[in-house]
């Protein structure tokens, strides 16, 4: 008998780069390539906005390329994660990173004259963000085509209430970074008790979702699934408690503005900051409430 003689099945998964999900994460790697190499080669970045950019387009690039790696080589099964949730769980925030860097390099970088840059530098930044469109939409093909379908087995993660649980950080994470460029959130007792909720829902969003990707769920000595509907019923809850009290410790003449000081400098605003809030808040209400909805009719798969 041959010593090489195979006593398993294939060593590569040839499905981890020709099926539809295969050819879809090929492509954001492509996609992710071009898109920082032409912004480094002549495009140009600065400042916060574009490090943020670059940041997005280079991590992207690094997980997907892990994640190829892994299924074609078999190698995810060697790790003590729950596969299906990491990769459904990187592919709503990859998109989500990477639509946030398609608006914002455009926005701050892309100009249609010449000058204080040259033609070809603004070239380079066109077509880099074209590129940064291109990556989006194949992160969200890639949420759309492991969405979890009714009546399948699945991952959490893949399930709506997961997609939502993502999304819920993300938006968490803009409210905090408008409550820390100046909006005066320490001037009112009712404005840290909004805080303490952002902060207080983030993270347990953030514990449920390492939970769920580490597929530790059924290792726990409480009925997970069960804990998770009733956490995000006391976030709705949470949330319209913000909901009522930012906007009226912030906009009410009694304690703040109603409309924006004239006074008040470009992108140094306190107003400005606040309204991003209260409108994030909303939108984080809106998706706990949809979350709660959803999160009835699923049940927890921990091993996928």
């Amino acid at each position: 008998m041959s010593m090489m003689e195979s006593t398993g099945g294939p060593y590569l998964n040839t499905a981890a780069v020709t099926s539809p999900v295969g050819i879809v994460r090929l492509l954001q790697m492509m996609f992710g390539c071009t898109t920082f190499s032409l912004v480094a080669h002549q495009g140009g970045f600065s400042a916060a906005y574009g490090t943020f950019c670059m940041f997005v387009w280079t991590f992207c690039f690094a997980v997907t390329v892990f994640i190829i790696t892994c299924e074609f080589t078999h190698l995810h099964s060697c790790l003590s994660i729950s596969w299906g949730n990491f990769t459904a769980a990187f592919a709503m925030l990859a998109t989500l990173m990477s639509v946030t860097a398609a608006v914002i390099y455009p926005l701050y970088f892309v100009q249609l004259g010449c000058y204080p840059i040259t033609c070809e530098v603004r070239d380079f930044r066109i077509a880099a963000s074209v590129f940064a469109g291109l990556v989006f939409i194949v992160y969200g093909a890639e949420v759309f085509l492991t969405r979890a379908k009714p009546g399948q087995v699945t991952s959490y993660m893949a399930t709506v209430s997961g997609l939502l649980k993502i999304v819920q950080a993300f938006v968490a994470c803009i409210i905090f970074g408008a409550l820390v460029n100046d909006s005066q959130y320490s001037k009112y007792v009712a404005t840290q008790w909004c805080v303490a909720v952002y902060s207080f829902c983030f993270m347990v969003t953030v514990v449920v979702v390492a939970f769920s990707v580490t597929g530790k769920t059924a290792h726990l000595c409480f009925p997970f699934e069960r804990s998770v509907v009733v956490y995000t019923f006391g976030a709705v809850l949470l949330y319209v408690s913000a909901a009522v009290i930012w906007p009226v410790f912030c906009f009410d003449s009694k304690y703040g503005s109603p409309q924006r000081p004239s006074a008040c400098a470009k992108g140094r605003c306190p107003w400005d900051s606040q309204l991003v809030v209260a409108i994030f808040t909303y939108v984080n209400l809106l998706l706990y409430v949809v979350d709660l909805a959803y999160s009835q009719r699923i049940r927890f798969v921990s091993h996928i």
